[in-house]
């Protein structure tokens, strides 16, 4: 073996005695545009999509470049899954339940309504058949999903006056996002699909008598209680609310299995930093608010009762026509179940003494 043949043999045994990653496993730049159903202002939710980008940026040194566009920027809101779809953007960020008028299914791994709270909803998602169930879903669209953001409980919204019993959901035009339109217009109210973005004018004039958003920290932020004051709990129908990455089909198999991978992970940390924002941000938004003068008021378990009544219903009807809505539902249900047996005995309980006690 001459001299050079040493040298060389010798580098790549240092190199790999090193540990470092032959230069072969090099990844190529990639860029990505990822539309956002959300409006910029609003940055718990809407920086979901800014978390994700920014964590899919440092996981690969630069290499993998996601710009962000608010609602309205590249495409309507509620015109995102289109838009990934057809193709015309990688990805978007954006509540499945927006597009329930596509399909009901597109609601389940979202929100519906007496559906589950945020953990039960993660424990489907990643080690029941939710992940498995809704990809099937997703890839008659061409996407690929990706939990990527969490609400959790929301309230239940803004009215200028009192709700008291059912009767007075008769004729209310309430913006209510999604699917729970469908249960709501059962007790006589009239639904309203509006972007977050133009709820607040709408209130305003009084196009719309309710409306319904998050929770406290984006609802102060888009300043309803300046034109609403009564302030409604819970949102019956978001006992969470999942977001999601969707991914064009062929622009996600493009990629290589470690950005792949990494794309899983900056969605997951997303999914996880979006849940802890609105938790530790909603109770110091929720005292200003009743300090400012909000009526914050429970909605009666008579209205409860029909509420819940109605969402059976409808659900009943959607087995029978909707097979996709079928497959997703039944186990969404049987797994629920099994998940408020464990935690009547655990968090449940736990939760409702220390709500009781003074600290």
């Amino acid at each position: 073996m001459d001299r050079r043949s040493i040298i060389k043999h010798a580098g790549i045994a240092g190199v790999l005695a090193a540990g470092a990653a032959p230069a072969v496993h090099a990844q190529a730049a990639v860029r990505w545009r990822l539309a956002s159903s959300f409006p910029k202002p609003l940055d718990t939710i809407y920086g979901g999509a800014e978390t994700f980008a920014k964590k899919v940026g440092e996981m690969t040194g630069g290499k993998f470049q996601i710009s962000v566009h608010a609602a309205g920027e590249l495409m309507p809101a509620l015109g995102v899954i289109d838009g990934v779809q057809q193709g015309s953007i990688e990805a978007c960020h954006t509540a499945g339940y927006y597009f329930f008028g596509k399909n009901e299914a597109f609601a389940v791994g979202a929100a519906i309504p007496f559906g589950m709270n945020t953990r039960q909803l993660n424990a489907w998602m990643y080690e029941g058949n939710g992940l498995k169930l809704t990809r099937e879903f997703y890839a008659k669209y061409n996407m690929v999903n990706f939990p990527c953001g969490n609400t959790g409980a929301q309230m239940g919204g803004w009215f200028r006056k009192e709700i008291k019993t059912v009767e007075d959901f008769k004729g209310l035009k309430f913006r209510i996002g999604g699917f729970a339109g469908r249960v709501i217009e059962r007790l006589g109210a009239v639904p309203q699909n509006i972007p977050g973005g133009e709820i607040y004018q709408s209130l305003e004039k009084g196009t719309i008598d309710a409306a319904e958003w998050i929770g406290p920290y984006d609802d102060q932020k888009l300043g309803f209680n300046k034109v609403a004051p009564y302030y409604y709990y819970p949102g019956w129908w978001e006992g969470t609310l999942q977001l999601d990455l969707q991914v064009n089909q062929k622009a996600y198999d493009a990629l290589t299995p470690e950005y792949k991978a990494i794309v899983q992970a900056a969605a997951s940390h997303a999914h996880v930093d979006m849940q802890a924002k609105y938790d530790a941000r909603n109770p110091t938004a929720l005292k200003q608010l009743v300090g400012a003068k909000t009526k914050v008021l429970a909605f009666p378990k008579p209205v409860l009762d029909a509420s819940f009544k109605a969402a059976m219903e409808v659900y009943a009807e959607l087995d029978a026509k909707n097979a996709d809505w079928k497959t997703l539902y039944a186990d969404y249900r049987a797994f629920q179940k099994d998940q408020l047996l464990w935690s009547r005995f655990a968090e449940a309980r736990f939760d409702s003494y220390m709500q009781g006690v003074t600290l």
